[in-house]
């Protein structure tokens, strides 16, 4: 277990001993546990303890993997992405599954808001896990769901989240936001798809 996975592990049993503990005792041990969690993630990642704090006073509830949906829609070989307001990065169209809806109306809105499209949703092309990534530190694990989806109708509508939507071949990617999508996720439901639909 590395450093990051280690105080990922000791946030989750603090912000669990916060969430069941009686003991008023336990409960200001655990927060001091929490504290000094947040201030070892800060130091291996990019976020500060505050901005730490802030996410982690969102997340209510026994700690769990958060799922992250995402839309994987082909257009002449070449792959749907958009492009973040605020970062500039491009990615997969999706966001974090809303409690209530399933994965795939989770999907229809979550492309709906970032591009304008209305869309049918097909297959799972691929489940990604955060936490076997080495590469970008993340203080929380997600599973991402990523399904094939084919468009309905629709065009791009200007949003809070994203400034651009448009079509890219593998060879010729824009930066991404690898937090969000990667060349290798890509590269492998690319592969998937290819299965699927051969």
């Amino acid at each position: 277990m590395n450093d990051l996975e280690m105080y990922r592990r000791l946030l989750a049993i603090a912000e669990a001993g916060l969430y069941y503990g009686k003991d008023e005792f336990d409960k200001e041990r655990y927060q001091e546990l929490k504290k000094l969690s947040l201030e070892l993630l800060s130091k291996v990642g990019k976020e500060s303890v505050d901005e730490l704090a802030q996410l982690t006073e969102r997340n209510e509830g026994y700690p769990t993997p958060k799922v992250d949906v995402r839309a994987y829609i082909k257009e002449e070989a070449k792959v749907l992405l958009v492009e973040d307001k605020k970062t500039k990065e491009w990615a997969l169209p999706g966001g974090y599954a809303e409690v209530g809806l399933s994965p795939k109306e989770n999907i229809q809105k979550e492309v709906l808001e970032e591009t304008g499209l209305i869309v049918q949703v097909n297959d799972l092309l691929g489940v990604f896990d955060t936490n076997l990534r080495k590469d970008i530190p993340q203080v929380y694990q997600y599973y991402k769901l990523i399904f094939s989806c084919s468009i309905i109708k629709g065009s791009f509508v200007e949003n809070n989240e994203t400034s651009n939507m448009a079509f890219f071949a593998l060879d010729s990617l824009p930066k991404l936001s690898v937090k969000r999508t990667t060349r290798e996720q890509l590269a492998y439901l690319q592969q998937q798809e290819n299965t699927y639909f051969e």
